[in-house]
């Protein structure tokens, strides 16, 4: 249904047509009488035409231009044009999860003069200034990182945005208020495990040290980043604005996407694991005497929450293995723990002459009943029984 204004306070009445405003009410003069039918003809030949949302529209823009009052201009995201990036795909896509930028419409331009009339501007226009909304990364000047610890890479659009509209964004995914208790954590975990990635990438900034001129062993193009870039138009494709336009609401929608996942799971499923390894930690030297093995009652993702708590504990790089129950086939596992997240390299790994062997020749080997396997690279081990699994662990502690 058309929402129409009614008339009160007579201003036409022996004026002319158009020299006044008038004010709301139910006056039923002939002025306003032909004035409140040329809105309600708009609207009924849009309709007959099938363009309903157009006859709103027109009869809204002519209800206002005769009540004076004025409907709210969209907000507007700017960011360039040409080829994009993931950095600021996902920086549009975290604007319009906010109240100030929701529905926004994004404009994509190199113009200066464009861009200076713009509500909010990201990763063009050379500038960093929070204050006046804009959110570039690429000046020579520019050296900010994320902070609360993250201290290597220098932000890119997308951390620049983060950085100041995370929480809020958080917060609308999760429905929580922005004073949440686990806010912090959630903010931070979230930067840890997806935006800083989407930072380095986009500034260059490798993984691991290595020495200069060294090749990957392999390529790989499956992050978020690479597969944000793939949405571009091939070389032999059309590369016009409008078909880059549509393929960066594209990828304004995959990044977002996969933020939110990520937000959910470390909200609700990273999160709640802190209980487990916290109880575990705490109960380590009932374990074993040397406190180097944590025995997990609950199987959880242990090993960001292990690092985190031993250096709250003050006891950081302590714990060798982790043994837990596999909800699968309800054995037991041995793990050893890595020298950090992400890193294959362990603090101390599975006796040498454990490694590949399996079953009974592993029992055989290691001299406890119930073995199942240990992993070629010593890394994790199976055994029947929780306590066969605590008696390789155990071993491991001896043995190289």
């Amino acid at each position: 249904m058309l929402s129409l204004p009614a008339f009160k306070v007579c201003n036409f009445a022996n004026r002319e047509l158009g020299t006044q405003r008038f004010t709301q009410g139910n006056c039923r003069c002939v002025p306003h009488t032909v004035l409140f039918g040329k809105i309600i003809r708009q609207a009924i030949g849009g309709v007959l035409r099938g363009r309903m949302a157009s006859a709103a529209q027109a009869a809204s823009s002519t209800a206002a231009q005769l009540t004076g009052i004025k409907r709210p201009m969209a907000k507007k995201i700017g960011t360039h044009s040409g080829s994009f990036h993931c950095d600021e795909a996902l920086g549009c896509w975290l604007l319009r999860r906010t109240a100030q930028f929701q529905q926004a419409e994004i404009v994509r331009t190199r113009d200066p003069e464009v861009l200076k009339d713009l509500d909010v501007v990201i990763d063009v226009g050379g500038e960093y200034d929070p204050e006046r909304l804009r959110f570039d990364h690429h000046q020579r000047s520019f050296e900010t990182k994320f902070g609360h610890g993250f201290e290597t890479t220098r932000l890119s659009s997308a951390g620049l945005v983060y950085k100041h509209y995370g929480r809020e964004v958080i917060a609308g995914l999760l429905g929580w208020p922005l004073d949440h208790p686990d806010m912090d954590k959630v903010y931070l975990e979230v930067y840890r495990n997806f935006i800083e990635a989407v930072d380095a990438v986009d500034n260059g900034v490798g993984q691991y040290d290595v020495p200069p001129g060294t090749a990957p062993r392999y390529i790989n193009t499956t992050t978020l980043s690479g597969r944000v870039g793939a949405l571009n138009p091939r070389w032999n494709e059309p590369s016009d604005e409008t078909a880059l336009y549509e393929r960066f609401l594209r990828a304004v929608e995959l990044a977002g996407g996969e933020f939110a996942a990520a937000v959910d799971w470390v909200a609700r499923g990273w999160l709640p694991g802190r209980r487990p390894v916290a109880e575990a930690l705490a109960e380590r030297h009932s374990v074993h005497p040397s406190g180097k093995i944590v025995l997990l009652k609950e199987f959880c993702p242990w090993k960001d929450h292990l690092y985190d708590l031993e250096k709250e504990g003050g006891f950081p790089g302590e714990v060798l293995f982790c043994v837990f129950q596999d909800d699968r086939d309800k054995s037991y596992r041995v793990q050893a723990v890595s020298v950090g997240p992400g890193s294959f390299e362990n603090r101390r790994s599975l006796p040498a002459a454990w490694r590949g062997v399996r079953d009974d020749a592993l029992s055989a080997v290691s001299g406890i009943p119930g073995c199942v396997f240990v992993h070629a690279s010593g890394f994790i081990g199976g055994n029947k029984t929780l306590e066969g699994a605590l008696e390789m662990a155990r071993l491991s502690l001896e043995l190289e």
